[in-house]
């Protein structure tokens, strides 16, 4: 048995244990890329794939004869052409719940970075404000404490649910969003709109979706409160980025905390990356990257790949 990784580089910066994966099988390679042109060479002596955000289309895996597993090492499967794969009896794994609280951690991370005001603080410090001040604190930007507060969820998965248990900790109310698109009346969920109107802050955890893209729109942000912050570690193109920027600027919404975009990496520029406001926040995809979860994922991905091999139907998706 061959076994390739197509993206190493994506998940791991030398500092991961591989062993598992070097041992799963006979022989192993990691490649740290793999660029278009050497994609369909690499996985022709494959007969087990690991891929990250490496595309996996129909013409690739009708030309992969030896294949028999693709390991997506991720949660998210819009990579890998699942009918393809199907029809050409390969099988194909994801891994989940590696993530949560390193999200959950980064959600909250980003919420009392904005409520605490720490960007304008310490700018003030960096502009010596505080060293010119008459008094020994400065209270030109109020904080606000999250106790009382109304937490809003939309996606109440796995870390929707993760986050709203923190919340209850610091003494947040936690409203759920119904569904996007669900018809269906549950009593213990509120429709999206009246979320956003009651929501002093909106926090994402929903999945990329066609009847999720662009949910968060001009008209969305209107209904929120002026003073109310969105939070999106989800995916980026389920927020309008344009809108969402002119929100901030205008001061329709008091700011944003942002761990994704609707191109990564941003190559061809976002409204979001041009916003220039101390009340966004915006990181590098990274909620999900601690150096635990990201050595969890690999743990995961070896345990499927050990899984397949006996037969057994572990994170199984096709």
């Amino acid at each position: 048995m061959r076994g390739i990784f197509l993206d190493q580089r994506s998940l791991d910066r030398n500092d991961l244990d591989l062993s598992g994966l070097e041992t799963v099988v006979d022989s192993w390679y990691n490649y740290e890329v793999s660029r278009d042109e050497e994609i369909g060479e690499r996985l022709r002596d494959a007969d087990i794939v690991v891929t990250n955000k490496v595309v996996l289309d129909k013409r690739l895996l009708a030309s992969a004869n030896r294949l028999k597993l693709i390991c997506i090492a991720a949660t998210g499967t819009n990579n890998v052409d699942l009918d393809a794969a199907r029809e050409a009896g390969i099988a194909v794994c994801n891994v989940v719940r590696y993530a949560t609280p390193s999200v959950v951690q980064h959600t909250f991370a980003l919420i009392l970075s904005l409520t605490r005001r720490l960007t304008e603080h310490q700018d003030a410090i960096r502009r010596g404000d505080w060293q010119h001040s008459e008094q020994f604190c400065l209270l030109d930007y109020p904080i606000r404490e999250l106790n009382g507060l109304t937490l809003g969820i939309i996606g109440y998965g796995e870390l929707g649910r993760a986050v709203a248990r923190v919340a209850e900790c610091f003494g947040m109310q936690v409203i759920i969003a119904q569904r996007p698109g669900s018809m269906a009346e549950q009593a213990d969920r509120v429709a999206l709109d009246r979320l956003l109107g009651d929501a002093d802050i909106v926090s994402l955890h929903c999945p990329l979706a066609e009847n999720t893209r662009h949910l968060i729109g001009k008209r969305e942000l209107a209904l929120m409160k002026n003073d109310a912050l969105l939070i999106n570690t989800a995916r980026g193109g389920i927020v309008d980025e344009t809108a969402l920027a002119h929100a901030i600027t205008t001061g329709t919404i008091g700011g944003a905390g942002v761990d994704v975009l609707a191109e990564e990496p941003p190559q061809h520029g976002s409204p979001l990356l041009e916003a220039d406001s101390p009340r966004l926040l915006l990181t590098p995809h990274v909620a999900w990257a601690s150096r635990a979860a990201r050595q969890r994922l690999l743990d995961e991905v070896v345990m499927n790949i050990e899984s397949f091999l006996q037969s057994q139907q572990r994170n199984r998706i096709v």
